[in-house]
């Protein structure tokens, strides 16, 4: 697999704590977003989940995906699902912005669709901004957490 931008360390050894199949899921899913948005920014946060949050800024704000893996799963996140067009209704879940996709294998997001989808909320992001960001195509951490 071809790696458009290295994870993080801090972020790649917290990673190594989950099932392989796992890791490599979202490994292979955070370089189809990057292959997607090579510019955007990738925020990195170790909360109740190990998550990429992928941002036209350096602002959770201004993100328009993530990718939370938990102990057992992995989604892709919208953070403005809810308004987000979906005409083939991939998303799921109940919350008053975010909607996801379960994630459990590779057909579940390199298909036209999902690629549609992750377009279509880089431009809800990019026409949703408040103002333009310098940070462009940059990793930032923004917790630390002494969790595994």
């Amino acid at each position: 697999m071809k790696t458009l931008r290295p994870l993080q360390p801090d972020f790649e050894f917290l990673l190594d704590f989950k099932d392989r199949e796992l890791i490599d899921l979202f490994k292979d899913l955070r370089e189809f977003i990057l292959e997607l948005y090579p510019d955007c920014n990738e925020l990195l946060y170790h909360t109740h989940a190990l998550t990429a949050v992928f941002s036209i800024s350096d602002k959770l704000s201004d993100a328009f995906c993530m990718l939370p893996i938990y102990t057992n799963h992995l989604n892709l996140g919208f953070n403005k699902g809810t308004l987000l067009k979906d005409p083939h209704k991939l998303l799921t879940g109940t919350g008053n912005l975010i909607r996801h996709i379960d994630i459990e294998k590779k057909s579940d997001y390199r298909n036209p669709e999902v690629k549609a989808l992750i377009e279509e909320a880089i431009n809800f992001a990019i026409k949703d901004m408040d103002k333009p960001t310098k940070s462009i195509g940059k990793t930032f951490r923004k917790s630390r957490n002494s969790k595994a």
